[in-house]
């Protein structure tokens, strides 16, 4: 399984089925974050599996430990931010949807310039 490297992090895909669903090996490096953005065309799950993490899910904050999931809607805004200072996050993303490729993404703020 091939690694994509990204600022703030990796992803590994772990299985796809086309147009049905993808799940995702995610691992956030410490006092990074994702950007804002949304989807149109699926909606995720995401079971963390190491670390602690602030998420956004809309205009709800949470605070997310190993063993913890969270559900993202198609169309909402989330966001995924490690705080700490020397352990990475990590979670599986399971993604439903008609289409999940990459460019499904919109981007509302972005640490990295990607917007």
């Amino acid at each position: 399984m091939e690694k994509y490297e990204r600022p703030w992090g990796w992803y590994i895909n772990v299985k796809e089925e086309k147009n049905q669903f993808k799940i995702k090996h995610i691992c956030v490096f410490p006092k990074k974050r994702l950007s804002l953005q949304s989807h149109n065309r699926r909606s995720e799950h995401w079971v963390m599996v190491k670390g602690k993490a602030k998420v956004q899910v809309g205009k709800d904050f949470l605070i997310l430990h190993k063993n913890q999931n969270v559900f993202i809607p198609k169309e909402t805004l989330h966001r995924i931010e490690n705080l700490d200072e020397s352990e990475n996050v990590e979670f599986v993303e399971t993604q439903i949807g008609d289409y999940l490729e990459e460019d499904d993404i919109i981007r509302y703020a972005d640490d990295y310039g990607r917007i």
